[in-house]
Parts: structure tokens; sequence; C-alpha cells
């Protein structure tokens, strides 16, 4: 047992960067969180980390060991969570990290429906726009976007999400509906700025199915889609908003859809691809494919098509 306080202690302090962070990941003390992997450093006769006022080293020994046990507390999670399986429970915090929109339009209704079916997960959402790290922040699943996908992550598709282009009537009267993408270069656009790289997404098109970006003019910005959303019922200008923003505004008249499909127009928007992401194999523990499931399940299914 004090063995595997060292190992938990050693693998945390590496993964998060310093001896605090491991002791409040571990909700223990630092000077336990020290005196673990002291311990452990003991015993095997071998200094692991060097240690300074600003961060953890690790030792050529303590990367030999590192990599030989980062594996084994989550191996344990996994065989505690696979026991517990067995008597029909599915238990333990799960901490999801969704982009904002999908967690306030999407995520947020779905989430006590499954905690009804899963009462012993006790579960924490991060609304945000801006990039996580799962191992910092202790995340076990991130949903993402396509542009938002890194290397490192295990990623499956969840969901294809159309993007719809709408104005509001007032802006529609005075300006003129655009009849192609090309006219958009000649109307207030409404765009949305990346928080993660500060960039603007840009608007695509798939034409003959080929892909293709056209010129606009960029009116307005902002990194919340539901303040473009405002924008464009304000009479602001044309937004891409995904369809669960904008079918409200669709419903109640406040916005008008641009490039519907019918004979003068052949172009469709690109859609939004939402994917279900993990840190690696260990992560996929019974409470994660648990919830993977029951989105897969409540979902609209034309986005899982």
């Amino acid at each position: 047992m004090e063995n595997l306080r060292g190992i938990e202690s050693f693998v945390r302090a590496v993964e998060l960067g310093s001896i605090a962070a491991a002791a409040r990941a571990l909700a223990v003390s630092p000077a336990a969180t020290s005196q673990n992997i002291a311990r452990l450093e003991a015993q095997l006769g071998a200094r692991l980390l060097t240690r300074t006022t600003r961060k953890l080293a690790l030792t050529d020994a303590g990367e030999v060991y590192y990599q030989r046990v980062k594996g084994l507390m989550q191996e344990l999670e996994l065989a505690e969570q696979a026991v517990t399986a067995l008597k029909g429970e599915v238990g333990g915090k799960l901490k999801i990290a969704c982009s904002a929109a999908f967690a306030r339009h999407v995520l947020a209704p779905l989430l006590s429906g499954f905690q009804q079916a899963y009462p012993q997960i006790s579960l924490e959402l991060i609304a945000t726009d801006r990039r996580t790290d799962h191992i910092a922040e202790a995340v076990d699943v991130s949903i993402r976007i396509r542009q938002q996908l890194e290397d490192h992550l295990v990623a499956r598709k969840l969901a294809t999400v159309p993007l719809l282009f709408c104005a509001s009537p007032d802006y529609l009267a005075q300006a003129g509906y655009p009849i192609s993408p090309q006219a958009l270069l000649h109307h207030d656009c409404l765009m949305f700025r990346v928080p993660v790289d500060g960039r603007l997404f840009r608007w695509a098109f798939i034409r003959d199915g080929r892909r293709y970006e056209p010129e606009v003019k960029v009116a307005m910005i902002s990194d919340d889609i539901d303040a473009l959303a405002r924008m464009a019922v304000s009479g602001g200008g044309i937004a891409r908003l995904a369809e669960f923003v904008a079918i409200p505004y669709l419903q109640k008249g406040e916005l008008i859809p641009l490039f519907e499909q019918g004979p003068q127009v052949e172009v469709e928007a690109e859609p939004l691809e939402f994917y279900f992401c993990v840190t690696d194999r260990y992560a996929r523990t019974p409470k994660v494919t648990a919830l993977y499931d029951y989105l897969s399940t409540h979902l609209p299914a034309v986005w899982r098509q």
C-alpha cells in the first residue's frame, strides 16, 4: 500500500508539474506527497526527481521508472471500475470539458437524464472554448470540433451538425438576399473568433463535392456564438450558426435561413463535426463508455448518420 501511495504521488507530480499540484489532485498535503515520493525513492535506492523552487525534473532513473509505472494507476482504476460494473454499478467522478455553445444548448439538457441512468456517477461540466488539458485539469472527456483536435488525443466522431447561414428579416429587407456564397463579399458578415488560437473561423461551403471558402466582408467579430446570434437578430448582418443555436430563432421568425437547397442554389454549408476525446486507451473507463453510449443514443439521429 505504501508503494502505491508513492507511485501515485510520483506519477501525479510528473503529470502536473509540481508536488503542490499533485497534492491538490490527491486531496492530501504537499508534505505528505513529498514524503510518499521520498519513501519510494528510498525503497528503490535511486533519485527519481530533481526538485527546484520552480519545477520538477525527472532524473534518468525517474524517466525509466515513470515510463514503466505511468499506466499502473489507470490500470488499477480500470480494474476497480470493471469489478463495480459487474455488480451493475458504474460510478465515480466524471469530468467533461466541452465548447460553451454545445455545452449550453445540447449537452446540459441531456446530462440530467444521464445522471438518472447512472446515479453513482458524479458529474462536472467545464463549458469553455479555451484549450483544456486532460491531465492537468483531470478531464476525463472533452467534446471538440474537428478544428480543435490534438494529435495526442484519441478521438471518436460523435455528431455532424449542420451549419446555417441566417439573417434577420429587417436586415434582408434593407440589404437584400445573397443568392450565392460569392455575394457575401457585399454583405455584413458576423464572424466567430476561435478563443484557442485567436483566428477567425472561416466560412466554408461544399459544391460538387469540393470545399471552398468565399471572400466575405467582416462587419463584426465575437468569441461567443450566442452573442453573434443576438447580433444577427438585431439586424447586424449574416451569421453562421450551428443548427442547435439557430433553430429557436428560425422557429420564432427572428432569423431567416439562407442558401437553402433549391434550383438556384447548388451549395451547402460545410457542417460542424464534434468528436468525443480521451487521452488514451486507459481513459476508456466504464463511466466514459457509458457517457459515449448515452450521447450516441440521445443526440438527434440525423446528426449521427
